[in-house]
């Protein structure tokens, strides 16, 4: 199956965010994928307000992404907020959400791991999901991570226990010492982990438009790429916006598993 990933670096305008959403996933069909995968905060660039733009998974925003892939007949996996929990006197939250649609396909998953780290913190704004979710598209079990999830090594397992034979995660990975190192090495490491391809697809980084961040909001850092069950780096873009394909292929999973039984031979403590 053949898939592609788009780097690409979202603002606060969800109107031209979407544009950029149709320009990636047509030229990804054209290079033959069955599906494309945009980074997380696909809908609003992190550092501006999420909570009035949050909208349910039937929303027009949304309901535009599914408009885009039944025209291309791709299946298209995209970062979006929907609306989380309104508490009485407390501060309405979001929930950061993948959104997965189109040939027949219907999926969402809710980041599980909220990112309070590095000065940033994801819970004062958003909700936290309560669990793993996979898919099945072309013929191949796809599971689902967002960003910070990537840390934790039981929500990819989980994953490849339900079926995955590739993880995707979704990224706007915050910039700063060591942090592009970390997302590739983590990347590969989930790949080992779970002998399954690992998709890794984050924002591009602003800095290489001539934009500087601003804050400490995860504005991405680029680095999109393909893993292989082996851990071998198959594909991988810099920090620039950009498009990448892979093909992949659930023997080579198979293969990996047999050679390298890790869920077969792991303990419970």
């Amino acid at each position: 199956m053949r898939v592609a990933l788009a780097q690409i670096i979202t603002g606060r305008d969800l109107a031209a965010n979407l544009v950029l959403v149709e320009e990636y996933a047509r030229r990804a069909k054209d290079g033959g994928a069955e599906l494309v995968v945009f980074p997380e905060a696909t809908m609003r660039a992190f550092g501006n307000s999420l909570i009035d733009i949050a909208e349910p998974l039937d929303g027009p925003w949304a309901n535009r992404v599914r408009a885009i892939s039944a025209e291309l007949g791709i299946v298209i996996v995209a970062g979006m907020f929907i609306p989380g929990s309104s508490p009485d006197g407390g501060q309405a939250k979001v929930r950061n959400t993948l959104l997965v649609t189109g040939r027949g396909v219907e999926a969402s998953y809710d980041k599980v791991h909220l990112f309070d780290a590095f000065g940033f913190l994801e819970s004062d704004t958003v909700d936290a999901g309560t669990g793993p979710v996979t898919f099945d598209a072309g013929g191949v079990t796809f599971g689902l991570a967002t960003c910070y999830d990537v840390r934790f090594p039981a929500l990819f397992t989980a994953n490849a226990d339900r079926g995955a034979v590739a993880n995707i995660v979704c990224a706007s990975w915050g910039s700063g010492p060591g942090k592009v190192e970390q997302w590739q090495l983590l990347a590969r490491a989930r790949a080992v982990d779970t002998t399954t391809y690992v998709l890794a697809c984050g924002q591009g980084d602003p800095a290489t438009q001539g934009v500087e961040p601003k804050g400490a909001a995860p504005t991405g850092v680029g680095h999109t790429a393909v893993v292989s069950p082996f851990g071998e780096v198959l594909e991988e873009l810099d920090g620039a916006p950009g498009l990448l394909f892979a093909d992949l292929d659930p023997a080579v999973v198979k293969e990996a598993q047999t050679k390298l039984p890790v869920l077969a031979n792991r303990r419970e403590f």
